[in-house]
């Protein structure tokens, strides 16, 4: 139970009590003072706006990027953290926008919502000319839609979204979780293996490569794609970020409403003109993205460490701050506290903030390879391929230091506050979790549930049979309409839940660095067969 008188003695008394006691899980004086700086000076939202407002979206080895980092790196210093140093690994181009706009200008002049595509090539200039709607459609019939579009594109702005039709949805675009929520959380994730997945993902990852030099070579000048939310949202997302493999030509994606306006009047009536204009430059003088990190040194350094993490890195349409800010916040905030109340921890805690993650969890997978562990996978694959491939490469080869880590928290799935722990199977682990969770039930947080979850920094920890675990968080307004879009900002943030999820982190590092016991570990995964050995592939995956 979470205790509620905080008095000026008995802080005193707490933080003495943290720097002498032996070393245990966390004692319930040490949680207190936890729980009191958490909560009762929490810097979260100031961090949060200084950020956010501050520097804004932080796309992977952009200049955005490269100022956040500089001002992590010093908000890392400032705290007193030990061993701070970025850590470098092979990215691709750097891209920056400086200005960029979309509007109709025939029939009639509107300004439409759009976003350009992330490492999209610069317009130079204001492109201006008719729309043809040639949507692509399922990407495996590809073939079939060149033939069709030959000749027939030059001078144009090609859309290639099928249009669709307007959403309906009957779910809240707000919500918390509820016990039943939680409660379905609670089963086992039966284990899936598809060998010609990954196969199949690389093709739809290629296929925008693929269109943009056909419309390149047809002689079409652009390239729009329609937004796959409603409610005037875009998102930008971009994945051709290597030298010699960016699109061909310039790409924006339109709000939704605003595309399918264009699609009914060419339809109907002589086609609309619309004008695109983006200035945008590579970089391509600093190829390599570089992670973050910052210590408190643990008195035994056979200890090992336990480490809190969360991605730096966003897209571009907002200023990145449910998707992760929050999480980042949420490991500046926790490392504050740790380092206010002048922890000893007796393994050392590192707080880790990712960069890459938006293109295939990029960033922990080179920390992983640089001091974990490795899987044969070929050096020539890059950002979502590779991460398709690397999950599915035996055998897996642990380094020196694979034992040193002892457990990994991350958060990365919004502003929400924290409700519990996905165990990712690991029933072992469950009491333990549960144990160092418990103080926390009167702020909506004891739930160790047995399932996994995926999309995030602690997935390839977990693939290779280390302690990375995820806190489950309440969605608020995070998927419905904020993820990676341009309603991310820190209005739809909540400073309660920031505060909460930044006491939990830092209690949880606490328990975790100073425990006796590990955290029980799954076995190195091998080979599995395949769920299904008689799947017959479907040609139009």
């Amino acid at each position: 139970m979470i205790k509620h008188a905080f008095f000026a003695g008995a802080a005193a008394l707490a933080l003495t009590a943290i720097s002498t006691a032996a070393h245990a899980d966390a004692s319930d004086a040490q949680i207190d003072a936890v729980i009191d700086e958490g909560l009762n000076r929490s810097e979260a939202m100031t961090t949060a706006s200084a950020l956010m407002d501050g520097i804004g979206p932080r796309l992977t080895n952009s200049e955005g990027y490269r100022r956040a980092a500089d001002w992590a790196i010093a908000r890392f210093d400032s705290l007193g953290l030990q061993n701070v140093h970025r850590e470098a690994f092979d990215f691709g181009l750097g891209w920056n926008i400086d200005s960029y706009s979309a509007r109709m200008v025939e029939p009639r002049m509107v300004s439409m919502t759009a976003i350009p595509v992330a490492w999209s090539p610069p317009t130079n200039g204001t492109l201006r000319a008719p729309v043809i709607v040639a949507p692509v459609g399922n990407p495996a019939r590809f073939e079939l839609w060149k033939q069709e579009w030959k000749g027939k594109l030059a001078g144009k702005i090609v859309m290639t979204s099928m249009p669709g039709s307007t959403t309906e949805s009957d779910k809240p675009v707000f919500r918390r979780l509820d016990d039943k929520d939680l409660g379905g959380y609670d089963k086992y994730s039966l284990p899936s293996f598809d060998p010609d997945a990954t196969d199949r993902r690389l093709r739809r990852v290629n296929v925008p490569l693929d269109i943009s030099r056909f419309l390149k070579d047809e002689g079409a000048l652009a390239m729009v794609k329609i937004s796959y939310r409603d409610g005037m949202l875009v998102h930008g997302e971009g994945y051709n970020y290597r030298a010699g493999e960016t699109l061909a030509l310039p790409a924006f994606e339109l709000a939704a409403e605003d595309y399918r306006r264009l699609v009914r009047l060419a339809k109907t009536g002589t086609a609309p003109q619309i004008e695109l204009n983006l200035a945008a430059r590579y970089d391509d003088k600093v190829t390599r993205a570089e992670n973050l990190f910052g210590d408190i040194a643990g008195s035994d350094p056979k200890a090992g460490y336990v480490m809190a993490g969360a991605h730096f890195d966003s897209w571009i349409a907002g200023d990145g701050a449910a998707d992760n800010g929050a999480g980042s916040v949420v490991v500046i905030e926790a490392a504050r506290i740790l380092k206010r109340l002048g922890v000893k921890p007796r393994r050392t805690i590192r707080f880790a903030l990712w960069t890459g993650e938006e293109q295939g969890l990029l960033g922990s997978r080179a920390y992983i390879e640089q001091h974990l562990a490795t899987r044969p996978v070929d050096s020539k694959l890059t950002g979502i391929a590779a991460y398709s491939a690397w999950a599915n490469a035996w055998p897996i080869t642990p380094k020196a230091g694979y034992g040193d880590l002892k457990a990994y928290f991350n958060l990365d799935n919004g502003g929400g506050k924290i409700r519990g722990v996905y165990a990712e199977n690991n029933i072992a682990a469950e009491p333990m979790l549960k144990k160092w969770l418990s103080p926390f039930d009167g702020l909506g947080a004891s739930r160790v549930v047995t399932s996994k979850t995926g999309g995030t920094d602690h997935v390839f920890m977990q693939a290779i049979g280390l302690p990375g675990y995820q806190f489950i968080q309440d969605p608020l307004d995070y998927d419905s309409r904020v993820h990676h879009s341009n309603l991310d900002t820190v209005d739809h943030l909540r400073g309660d839940d920031l505060r909460q999820a930044a006491t939990i982190m830092a209690a949880m590092l606490l328990q975790a660095a100073n425990s006796d016991k590990d955290l029980p570990r799954q076995p190195l995964p091998a080979k599995p067969v395949p769920t299904d050995p008689f799947k017959v592939a479907d040609p139009d995956e």
